[in-house]
């Protein structure tokens, strides 16, 4: 199962713009880039063996020409859009036809109608075998769907569907663009020139600065366990930019000969440090309350009841709930905003609770205050704990997305006509970045330069692909051998 890493610290947007995007110019380009055609090169392995690796297609070799695959002037596949379909592709730029499968909106609702024609038709009243009993389609028979009625069976399977193929266009989407556009979506996703990004950024962390001070005055004037415990959530929301700041300047100022792979993992460790000491902190809370939970048993009274520091909170609720409305109108259009949106919306859960037993207290009784200080601590506890175990996926080198690993695949089938096969393609975390090992296979009889050009090529490509801090290009010439590299299991 792929691991969720949407709760790093590292993927969390901040202000503060500390990667930098790099590209990387090839010393040869005497190559032929890319073309949907692949050299027919002779090769006695072709006719005996059977491979398992990705092998590309072969035509005549009078089709090889220099075709780009990826040029730089190509520009932005949502732009190329007309009326909800991709632009023509040639044969050139798209050698595999993955624009033949990208379904239109008209398209959708014509398996829409496809569907209601199928469950109210005849043809779905009787079997092939002449029976008269209706049965659902294989799809919406098992599970729960299977209690619905007939419309609410329709309904679920054109989801399921619509769900699918919006995936399969976004996919065919992200691989026909080129890498040059890659780098420049990730550039405009870190919202570089969005003004709604940038106010939503930054909104978020000014207001994050001032609401911990708010807390930490509601806290203090009004002792209230449940109010120290969200003004120490309050208090870390800024202070993890403040770590990443200080990480990636430590990173940034690296002896390559004492670091030859760099330090960004020291973010990593930054972070994993940062999400102990939020836990240490949540811990204390939790034994403070218990404490007092024991001091005071038996008392029926109350707290005392301040109402500015109650107005202190409630304006930090306000603001939350503000930031929340906002950045919810752009979660759909930035991943780092709906990254932003989930802190908030957790945010307000845990001030509005806070609020809610610290008035209890005052009001009802005095237990009320200590104990929802404890249930806030094992949340914020058991949050900040799963952010730890995250970042220790990326330390220990935790595989990429899918979706990662098909374009880098992608990039590498269409790189080049004199890559023949590709055998293995390894994509997974060296800390917050990335680190590609792709096994090629090309023809034997060719030169070393060649060889070497095409490789160097697509290493240069994969690494100025986002978040992709290395990338490993082996040349083979056959796949019929035992694994290159072995797991080493014992220590």
């Amino acid at each position: 199962m792929e691991p969720d890493l949407s709760a790093t610290i590292t993927h969390h947007p901040h202000p503060f713009h500390l990667h930098q995007h790099s590209s990387h110019v090839s010393r040869s380009n005497n190559h032929t880039p890319m073309s949907s055609a692949r050299s027919t090169h002779g090769n006695s392995h072709d006719d005996v063996a059977a491979s398992t690796a990705l092998e590309a297609e072969q035509v005549n070799s009078e089709q090889d020409g220099a075709h780009a695959r990826h040029p730089p002037q190509q520009e932005d596949v949502e732009s190329q859009k007309t009326n909800g379909r991709l632009p023509r592709y040639s044969v050139e730029s798209d050698p595999f036809g993955l624009s033949a499968g990208y379904k239109t909106a008209d398209e959708l609702e014509k398996i829409k109608a496809n569907i209601s024609r199928k469950r109210d038709g005849p043809s779905s009243l009787s079997h092939v075998d002449g029976s008269n009993s209706s049965s659902p389609a294989p799809s919406v028979r098992r599970g729960k769907s299977s209690l619905l009625p007939s419309f609410g069976r329709k309904a679920v399977q054109y989801r399921r569907l619509q769900g699918f193929y919006n995936r399969q266009n976004e996919t065919i989407e992200r691989m026909l663009k080129s890498v040059d556009e890659h780098v420049a979506e990730a550039k405009h996703e870190a919202g570089e020139d969005q003004i709604k990004f940038k106010i939503a950024v930054w909104g978020s962390f000014a207001a994050n600065v001032v609401l911990a001070a708010l807390q930490v005055y509601g806290a203090v004037s009004s002792s209230s366990l449940s109010l120290f415990t969200t003004m120490a959530d309050a208090i870390f929301d800024p202070l993890s930019n403040v770590t990443l700041i200080f990480a990636n300047r430590a990173v940034r100022r690296v002896d390559p000969a004492r670091f030859p792979s760099g330090k960004a993992r020291l973010e990593t460790v930054g972070n994993i440090t940062f999400c102990f000491l939020m836990t240490a902190v949540s811990l204390i809370l939790i034994a403070f309350s218990a404490r007092e939970l024991v001091d005071r048993e038996g008392e029926n009274g109350v707290n005392r009841f301040h109402l500015p520091s109650v107005i202190a909170v409630s304006v930090a609720f306000t603001t939350k709930l503000v930031l929340f409305l906002y950045t919810w109108a752009l979660k759909d259009r930035y991943s780092q905003i709906l990254i932003l949106w989930q802190d908030h919306r957790n945010d307000l859960l845990i001030n509005g609770f806070g609020i809610l037993t610290s008035v209890g207290g005052s009001k009802l009784i005095w237990w009320i205050d200590p104990a929802g200080a404890i249930i806030i601590s094992v949340i914020i506890s058991f949050a900040w704990l799963r952010t730890a175990f995250t970042e220790f996926l990326l330390l220990v080198g935790v595989v990429a997305s899918v979706e990662t690993q098909q374009l880098i695949t992608y990039v590498c089938c269409t790189h080049s006509p004199a890559i023949r096969q590709i055998d293995t393609v390894r994509v997974y975390h060296s800390g917050p970045r990335l680190i590609a090992e792709v096994d090629v296979v090309m023809d034997p009889d060719d030169s070393l330069r060649s060889t070497h050009d095409v490789a160097e090529d697509l290493q240069f490509k994969l690494e100025s692909l986002p978040d992709v801090e290395r990338a490993y290009v082996h040349v083979d010439y056959e796949t019929e051998h035992k694994p290159e590299h072995f797991y080493k299991k014992d220590l």
